[in-house]
């Protein structure tokens, strides 16, 4: 089109009065906005989603697999195969309130992790093919998160959300988490863990320097952070660094009650968020003001510490210092000092007591067994305490739990893991980890194992156990497997069954369910402990489990033999365990099911019967 055809529009003679009345009218309003409704809400892109799906029942149970396990019958340790998702779910009944201490090392969303496929979010056909992990039925298991991604930080939000929430429901109330990360999602999981375990319940961020920088970056040292939160932070026993406290207790102001060290009394301002009146000026002896809020609960607990001389300002005559609270070796004290990590190992050396132990390279980036061994100490994990890890990876914290125990501790531990396939990893892996990928799918072939990253977990505590055996400490571990029910789809009208389908209906399990599956599927229904004693008895002719059984009124015995006879039914109920369960198809008819009945009335009415 020629230049001079082109319309144009002389400004001076628009009439601007339209837009003078909108702008006008849109003050107006904004002015009589309240903003009483509103309030800060964090949140993003699929958090609906995710609460949903922290919420959505599942259709899976835990199936046994005592190959693959050691000392089956006597361990009370887990490592536990899938997504630790549904394993989280599957663990809320047995384990409610149970967990004394969690520690995950999550993928850090550097932009390189893979996240777990949200189910909730987008279909699988919208996936770059490129950038999947499948299990063998092709299944996406999880998927590349790049930083190009438009739901950067959301999805890795979502992936983490649900399974937070239901890590909370896990711990005890003296209970504690900790999680690794960086400064790639510090900021948002801090946001995220204020929201699900509580403002009120955040201990500290601590920081782990974990080696020397390069020199062309801005710090010459790297660090991660451990964020650390309580289940109930008021019933939560005090923490004092022992360690900490061994090398700088000193007596600098010659006080007669002995040597002390210093802890924090004001709040950092980023913290200063209690509402309570704490906020106020003291002086030192030199007649220095220090306006700030006190970790006190009342301004006249402040008045009592510095009339006990329990508040040191500094050397005098200045008495210039930073108030600080005095603690003696016997007091009880809740101040956590910051550098609680110090002297906690670094990646290189926690890298080369991995490779030692395994003869090559084959996980990345492992913890050292010194940070975990103190995240143990520090919160007071002890004999018959529980500890759970559902991003497992390298193992280092059922290492570090059999490493502590001992004759007179004897530590739990829960580690949950997704078996990725290692040659679909090596397929799409960059130069920096194809080869510990091929070290480790190497192993894999040395061991005769699938190449499957749990399989190189339960080798390093295998020979972690070799290493910390000799005395009272359980070096075994119980392996389950996350799989679909035990149970066929009985849910059908009396009109959608055939006549050829009708004899197969009678029986509800699944022809590939051993018996063994069906103990640990009930277990799971009836919120026992998936960890306890196991023993195998043949009774009459049949098979019969008895688990957790030290007697009368105790412990599940359960019998599901294709037939069971009366003199069976009879010497398990003499048994008269707190649960008697049996299988339905294991009755001829009706009337053998009201004998069993009966017989349990009459020999241990107290006895729970159930039939499945």
């Amino acid at each position: 089109m020629d230049e001079n055809q082109i319309e144009r529009i002389d400004l001076d003679k628009v009439d601007w009065r339209g837009s003078r009345e909108f702008f006008e009218s849109l003050g107006e309003a904004l002015d009589k906005l309240d903003d009483k409704d509103e309030r800060y809400d964090f949140t993003w892109v699929g958090k609906r989603k995710a609460i949903i799906e922290a919420g959505a029942p599942i259709n899976k149970t835990f199936r046994p697999n005592l190959e693959d396990s050691k000392n089956w019958h006597t361990t009370e340790n887990l490592f536990i195969e899938g997504d630790n998702l549904d394993a989280l779910k599957l663990l809320q009944e047995s384990y409610l309130g149970k967990v004394k201490m969690i520690y995950i090392d999550p993928p850090y969303n550097t932009g390189k992790d893979f996240v777990y496929h949200d189910n909730f979010k987008i279909s699988v056909e919208q996936y770059d093919e490129n950038t999947e992990y499948k299990d063998e039925s092709g299944n996406i298991q999880f998927k590349k998160n790049e930083k190009t991604n438009g739901r950067y930080h959301s999805d890795w939000l979502s992936m983490m959300y649900p399974r937070l929430k239901l890590a909370r429901n896990l711990l005890s109330k003296d209970g504690v988490i900790f999680i690794s990360i960086d400064d790639n999602e510090q900021a948002n999981l801090k946001k995220l863990c204020d929201e699900i375990y509580g403002e009120d319940n955040f201990i500290n961020n601590f920081l782990w320097l974990t080696g020397k920088g390069k020199k062309d970056t801005w710090s010459r040292t790297t660090e991660q952070y451990i964020l650390a939160y309580a289940r109930q932070k008021e019933t939560m026993p005090q923490w004092i660094d022992t360690q900490l406290a061994q090398g700088t207790f000193s007596n600098p102001d010659n006080d007669n009650r002995g040597e002390w060290f210093s802890g924090s009394i004001s709040f950092d301002e980023k913290r200063s968020n209690k509402e309570r009146d704490t906020y106020f000026t003291i002086k030192s002896p030199s007649g220095i003001e220090w306006t700030r809020q006190w970790q006190v609960d009342t301004p006249q607990e402040m008045y009592d510490l510095l009339d006990d001389n329990r508040i040191y300002f500094g050397p005098g005559p200045e008495y210039s210092n930073v108030p600080r609270k005095k603690i003696f070796p016997t007091d009880e004290n809740e101040i956590i000092p910051s550098n609680l990590l110090d002297s906690c190992g670094t990646t290189k050396s926690a890298q080369n007591e991995v490779d030692s132990l395994m003869g090559a390279r084959v996980f990345d980036n492992p913890k050292p067994l010194t940070l975990i061994e103190k995240l143990l100490s520090v919160c007071g994990v002890s004999s018959g305490d529980i500890v759970l890890d559902f991003f497992s990876g390298s193992a280092t914290t059922a290492h570090a739990a059999m490493q502590l125990s001992s004759d007179n501790i004897r530590i739990k531990w829960i580690l949950v893991q997704l078996p990725e396939n290692l040659d679909e990893a090596l397929k799409v892996a960059d130069s920096l980890t194809k080869k510990t990928l091929q070290n480790a799918i190497a192993l894999c072939d040395k061991l005769g194992k699938p190449h499957l990253l749990t399989e190189l977990s339960k080798e390093r505590i295998r020979r972690a156990g070799e290493l910390v055996g000799g005395n009272n400490t359980d070096i075994g571990f119980r392996t389950l497997v996350v799989g679909d029910t035990n149970y066929k789809e009985v849910y059908k009208s009396a009109g959608e069954y055939e006549q050829s389908t009708l004899l197969d209906a009678v029986d509800n399990v699944k022809e590939d369910r051993s018996e063994l599956d069906l103990l640990f599927g009930i277990l799971t229904q009836t919120a026992i402990e998936l960890n306890r004693p196991l023993e195998t008895r043949e009774i009459a002719g049949a098979t019969t489990f008895l688990y957790d059984y030290s007697g009368e009124a105790s412990g599940l015995v359960a019998c599901f033999a294709e037939s069971i006879s009366e003199d069976a039914i009879k010497e398990i109920a003499t048994l008269k365990p707190h649960t008697a369960v049996f299988r339905d198809s294991s009755f001829p008819d009706s009337q053998a099911k009201v004998n069993l009945a009966e017989h349990f009335r009459t020999i241990s009415p107290n006895t729970k019967v159930k039939v499945i």
